[in-house]
């Protein structure tokens, strides 16, 4: 059974919009996927699904899956566009629980680990959780200044990778100390030929890779607590690389577990 919506000023769809939010989700403890790819990922996970929203076509196209859900809602195109912080719009969504990424998980001092220093652009952070998952990482920690986890451009970008990986928002600081006090390296990322050259580390499994702003790197602070501070040296005329192609090169040297 489906309820349908075509009214743009209706109070459901004024919730799903305020989701685009972080202060949106934080109230409802919900946050939005966008398409049948993030949907699907997240049936095939313990995410606990809650509302499937969608136009009348995809709705028809997916019987099994809209059977997952207790609320499911037919809405109009126009209302799928004002829900959904997208260009062009997939005609399906859903709404799932909110994780607590400040929960900290079981045996967090084991495995990959990446850590985010001032991540501001959202496309970086969930490029780097989703190769961080590729690359057999546990889990990644962002700071407080780094974009939020769940927002949609980070949740588009991080493509499903946020159902298979440890999310925490947290202290770096703490983090690396507690890394450092159970005798596991914790390396950071410079842009700094006197730095070590990421091919002299010795891969391990328990470790931290801390990657910093965009524009101004590893706050100093954190590059004087580290283990080893890392450089990729480049051999062509480019200045410097995206941080998140730095990290996905530095993720894969250092975990070939």
């Amino acid at each position: 059974m489906r309820e349908k919506i075509t009214s743009i000023h209706n109070q459901r769809v004024k919730d799903w919009k305020k989701l685009q939010t972080k202060k949106g989700r934080k109230k409802s403890h919900t946050y939005l996927l966008d398409g049948w790819h993030l949907v699907l990922e997240a049936s095939h996970s313990q995410q606990k699904l809650l509302t499937l929203i969608g136009v009348a076509d995809e709705l028809d196209r997916h019987a099994d899956i809209v059977a997952l859900f207790d609320q499911v809602f037919e809405v109009t195109p126009a209302i799928m566009k004002d829900i959904v912080d997208s260009e062009t719009p997939q005609g399906i969504a859903a709404v799932v629980e909110l994780p607590n990424d400040h929960e900290l998980p079981a045996d967090r001092l084991h495995g990959a680990w990446l850590f985010l220093d001032r991540i501001q652009d959202p496309g970086n952070v969930g490029t780097m959780v989703r190769t961080a998952d590729a690359a057999g990482f546990r889990g990644v920690v962002a700071s407080d200044q780094t974009a939020d986890f769940f927002n949609p451009k980070v949740v588009r970008s991080m493509q499903g990778s946020q159902f298979h990986l440890d999310l925490v928002a947290g202290d770096l600081k703490k983090w690396i100390a507690d890394f450092k006090a159970a005798g596991l390296p914790v390396y950071g990322s410079e842009l700094n030929p006197q730095a070590k050259n990421f091919r002299d580390v010795t891969p391990g499994p328990d470790f931290a890779l801390i990657m910093g702003n965009e524009g101004h790197g590893m706050d100093q602070s954190l590059l004087q607590e580290t283990t080893d501070n890392l450089y990729i040296p480049m051999p062509g005329q480019a200045e410097s690389l995206n941080v998140a192609v730095s990290a996905g090169i530095l993720m894969f040297q250092l975990n070939q577990g």
